[in-house]
């Protein structure tokens, strides 16, 4: 058994790598699918004979730092999950393609649709994603009588709210999942105030895509805290390892007696009302100011909440009286409210007053920069290196 690197491209050239894919579920014909636009992967080095005998993928995660990791999925775990997902869902259905197939959550899209017996639609991304690209695209879905489903990150689902006609074509869906990214509640009540339908998923690579669906998770997924807020995940969705890095397989995916394997995530979290997990965001992104902890997504959500500002992402910078300080790039709107109008310049000082009683005073930002886009990497989630590059000094 070999695996053997699988060039996935874009537009809708990526169906002809259906009948691969197919072979892939079988197990026993591994793939390692990369972005056709870019040199084929160098697999580390590792036992052919020791890979798992029933591999179908090896997927690279999005990681936030360092080499990417290769995470290998078997066909259990791969089944699992689209089965889980088609539970929670309305059963399979029909899936509209509108993120890069190499990543997991556009190679879910594939393989969900390959167990449906269905042909994903494949949204023209060549000119970038548009609120008009989109119309098209759903425009020309084929009449199923199926479900239809679709999965964004949050900033595509912001783009496609501020246009009336991409909206309407969003509510059409019977499910549109959300992952890649933290999405703000402000976002999901404007999707559901216009009647879509949207779905929160948490998940990675190394569970198979999303398996915790609006914070509750996937049937034969399990979700553990430790005393710190680590999430644990636990259930059939989970990757073997990490190819040819045993260390770092027993660091992440260590045995739970009686209850098989863990996966230790990178995230932070709590459980809230009926056992609903929030995410609050990743264990290296804390930001340590004053000896204590700050969670950006706390900043951000704060932020966001105000009006004329419609993203956010908060990162910690160096300080040389507080170790590190809170920092934020922010999105304008282009049309402001009375407290953040066009003409006038936003301050450091004029974010914290606003801020003051929302945030304790530890957590408000000692940064600020305007930016017409947030830097993202991956799928859709935040460049936080880009971000913590915009500010080479503190202060206003």
């Amino acid at each position: 058994m070999r695996i053997e690197p699988l060039a996935v491209p874009a537009g809708a050239a990526v169906l002809d790598a259906l009948p691969r894919l197919a072979l892939a579920l079988e197990g026993g014909h591994p793939i390692a699918p990369y972005a056709a636009s870019s040199p084929p992967p160098v697999l580390p080095p590792h036992d052919v004979g020791g890979l798992p005998r029933d591999l179908a993928v090896v997927v690279g995660t999005s990681g936030s730092t360092g080499t990417p990791k290769l995470a290998m999925l078997g066909t259990r775990a791969v089944r699992a999950s689209i089965d889980s997902t088609h539970t929670r869902l309305s059963g399979p259905g029909q899936w509209l393609l509108t993120m890069p197939a190499h990543h997991i959550a556009g190679l879910q899209v594939l393989l969900r649709s390959l167990l449906a017996g269905t042909t994903p639609h494949v949204m023209d991304l060549s000119g970038g994603f548009t609120p008009q690209t989109w119309i098209d695209a759903v425009d020309a879905l084929p009449a199923t009588s199926h479900p239809i489903y679709v999965s964004l990150v949050p900033t595509q689902l912001s783009r496609l709210l501020t246009d009336a006609a991409a909206t309407e074509r969003l509510a059409r869906f019977d499910a549109v999942l959300v992952g890649g990214a933290a999405t703000h509640p402000d976002l999901l009540n404007r999707a559901a105030g216009a009647g879509v339908t949207a779905v929160t998923t948490y998940g990675m690579s190394e569970t198979a895509g999303g398996c915790v669906y609006d914070g509750q998770p996937l049937d034969g997924t399990e979700v553990l805290l430790d005393q710190d807020g680590r999430i644990h995940l636990a259930g059939d969705t989970l990757a073997h390892g990490y190819l040819g890095d045993p260390a770092r397989t027993a660091a992440a995916f260590p045995a739970l007696p009686g209850r098989g394997r863990l996966f230790l995530t990178d995230d932070i979290g709590h459980l809230g009302d009926g056992g609903k997990l929030h995410v609050d965001g990743r264990i290296d992104d804390l930001v340590n100011t004053g000896g204590l902890k700050v969670s950006p997504r706390l900043v951000e959500e704060a932020v966001s909440h105000l009006h004329g500002i419609t993203e956010a992402v908060a990162v910690g910078i160096p300080d040389p009286e507080w170790g590190e300080a809170i920092a934020v790039a922010v999105v304008r709107s282009t049309c402001p409210g009375p407290n953040l109008a066009a003409n006038h310049a936003l301050t450091v000082s004029g974010l914290r007053e606003q801020l003051r009683g929302i945030l304790p005073d530890h957590a408000l930002p000692r940064a600020v920069r305007e930016v017409l886009t947030i830097p993202v990497r991956g799928p859709g989630k935040p460049d936080r290196a880009a971000i913590r590059a915009l500010f080479e000094t503190v202060g206003e």
